[in-house]
């Protein structure tokens, strides 16, 4: 088998479909199979996986293990030659994985392959590549200084070499995985990715960030941003220097304090979404009941470059492409500050994100 993807699911159950429909249309001409581990949702996660996706090799934990472990665990089961670590809130595109094991397989010493991310507004993720957090640098990104901690020696669509890859989205072989002993279980959320690129990177592997193909991140979802992922996330930094760098009493009182303030001065705020003023309907046939929950003004099919703000496009899976559906969020977000959902195919919902710092949403109809 070439390819195994594991997908960590924790009551994010029609994310988790979107991102299932459109790795199924991705995967078609590989040898594939699809892994999701549930962390005990509760939200019929495991139910729709069952009834909509029999193919899928299904995990039902009866607790929360975390995102090491869970992970860890699919990859144990895994039969592929590379694995994919794919998060439950992501829309892939139909060449994304083909493209990716095409350059996967020119590579030497290939350690783990990244791709470009976008969140929901079409805004790229800049995540997708970084560098190694040092205690200089990832102060400074805490305090609000972002310049060294990421990757900016490539810009985003020049494919190369970084240090420092996110776990939203990681392509390698699974030998390397096992070879480093996968995730680190010590990390229960957060700080992981860091971890196993900075020690697949120790072992002489490259680790790639790809631009030729990109994908939908909603971020927020499965990792909501609020005062409990600062908290999880500045404690996970702790433990990366404890482990990875000096330690003494000084040194860690150090980062410490500086853990505490960035907590302190960076943590923020809900945001709050624009008004919609209006609807834009990229469909063949508009479901009826959708239309009639709708309120604001409905067009159907303009021309996206007269698409102005406070509008929201929706997107009819059934007739286009998620490869087209991302290109043409990413192609308006660069002009106006419209928002976007996506109705994926044969499902009784749209669903999308306003923003990378709050939840998205969900509106559910009854199919015509």
């Amino acid at each position: 088998m070439k390819l195994s993807i594991i997908i960590l699911n924790y009551n994010v159950r029609y994310f988790l479909e979107l991102c299932l429909k459109s790795v199924v249309a991705a995967i078609s001409t590989i040898d594939t199979e699809i892994i999701v581990v549930d962390n005990n949702s509760n939200d019929e996660s495991c139910n729709m996986i069952k009834q909509l996706f029999p193919e899928v090799t299904l995990i039902e934990n009866k607790e929360n293990f975390g995102f090491s472990k869970g992970n860890n665990q699919g990859v144990a089961v895994a039969k592929g030659e590379y694995i994919c670590i794919l998060n439950p809130d992501t829309v892939v595109a139909e060449d994304t994985f083909e493209k990716l094991l095409k350059f996967a397989s020119l590579q030497e010493k290939l350690g783990i392959v990244g791709c470009k991310l976008i969140d929901g507004t079409g805004q790229f993720l800049h995540e997708s590549k970084r560098n190694i957090p040092t205690i200089k640098v990832a102060l400074r990104k805490l305090l609000g200084n972002s310049k060294k901690y990421y990757a900016n020696h490539l810009n985003r669509d020049e494919t190369g070499k970084v240090d420092i890859l996110v776990g939203a989205f990681m392509l390698l072989k699974k030998e390397i995985y096992q070879e480093v002993n996968g995730f680190d279980e010590d990390y229960f959320m957060f700080g992981e990715d860091i971890d196993l690129s900075y020690r697949i990177l120790n072992l002489g592997y490259n680790n790639y960030y790809f631009s030729d193909t990109k994908i939908i991140h909603f971020k927020g979802e499965s990792t909501l941003k609020n005062k409990h992922y600062a908290k999880g996330f500045y404690n996970a930094m702790q433990l990366f220097y404890k482990k990875h760098f000096i330690n003494n009493i000084l040194f860690s009182g150090l980062v410490w304090v500086g853990i505490k303030l960035a907590f302190i001065f960076r943590t923020k705020p809900m945001v709050n979404p624009q008004s919609i003023e209006r609807y834009v309907l990229i469909f063949d046939q508009l479901p009826v009941k959708l239309a009639s929950m709708l309120t604001k003004p409905i067009e159907l099919n303009p021309d996206l470059k007269t698409i102005k703000s406070n509008t929201e496009i929706i997107f009819d899976a059934n007739t286009l492409s998620y490869k087209k559906i991302i290109d043409t969020i990413s192609e308006v977000a660069i002009n106006t500050k419209a928002t976007f959902k996506i109705l994926p195919k044969n499902s009784n919902f749209i669903i999308g994100s306003n923003s990378s710092k709050s939840q998205g949403e969900i509106i559910c109809f009854v199919l015509n």
